[in-house]
């Protein structure tokens, strides 16, 4: 897996975070996902302070192209990780609402992700729950 800088995994986080808030339910067990998505790229951070700063973030922007262009930039496997994990988070509780498909759409759109790929991806997931 290719790296991420620390800004661009903060950067990230609030926008799992934006995800997370989307059906206006931020359970502990999203907040779980979005801190393994942290490890696995900041492996000797502290998930807990970098998560805390991705809440500040999108707490304070409501601007999505913020997030994106950090994704853009990035080889195909790490899009596909974070697709992955953005995925997990929307359908943690199980359901998946039109909002929370909307965003998806939308984030394909701007950082270049085949609709095709993204829907694989959620299906792979919801079929290994």
């Amino acid at each position: 897996m290719s790296k991420l800088d620390k800004e661009s995994v903060i950067g990230i986080s609030a926008l799992l975070v934006h995800a997370a808030k989307i059906d206006e339910n931020y359970s502990d067990h999203e907040k779980e996902i979005i801190k393994e998505f942290i490890k696995s790229y900041l492996k000797d951070e502290n998930s807990d302070k970098i998560l805390k700063k991705g809440e500040e973030i999108e707490k304070n922007s409501n601007q999505l192209l913020n997030y994106t262009n950090i994704i853009k930039q990035n080889s195909l496997e790490i899009k596909k990780d974070i697709i992955e994990h953005l995925w997990k988070v929307l359908i943690s509780d199980n359901t998946v609402d039109q909002y929370e498909s909307n965003l998806m759409r939308r984030i394909c759109g701007l950082i270049y992700f085949s609709d095709k790929e993204c829907a694989e991806i959620k299906l792979n997931l919801l079929n290994s729950k």
